[in-house]
């Protein structure tokens, strides 16, 4: 099983699909649809499948409150996002698990421990579109 950890904030930003008029519902909408990924094979960014994949998704701000879905976990961040991320993404290592980080934050990235796989929001994005289409 993998472990898809989601920088929420990160990922809704990168569609300007006006989610900054809505940043609560723009998180809503986002985890909605990462609930469809839950316990699936998911191709993975560097083609390798990602079987039972369990979701886990990093709140912050003004989303900190949404609703999670069932199948996502959801991480409200009380300060920082990155750094919930960052600890969340150490502890399931440390735990063993096997995690891919999906953000395009560079210094978030840098913080991350060791041997974490790391991919941007555009992979994920398109495999939600490639599931609605």
């Amino acid at each position: 099983m993998a472990v898809l950890l989601v920088d929420v904030a990160n990922v809704v930003g990168a569609r300007p699909d006006g989610w900054w008029r809505d940043r609560a519902g723009a998180a809503t909408r986002l985890l909605d649809r990462l609930a469809g990924l839950a316990g699936s094979t998911v191709p993975g960014p560097d083609g390798q499948e990602l079987p039972g994949t369990r979701v886990v998704a990093v709140v912050e701000g003004r989303a900190r409150d949404v609703p999670a879905p069932d199948g996502v976990a959801v991480v409200r961040a009380p300060g920082s996002g990155d750094d919930a991320l960052a600890t969340t993404a150490a502890e399931l290592a440390g735990a063993g698990e096997e995690v891919l980080v999906v953000t395009a934050d560079r210094g978030l990235r840098a913080r991350l421990p060791g041997g974490i796989a790391v991919t941007g929001p555009g992979w994920l994005l398109a495999e939600l579109d490639r599931r609605t289409a």
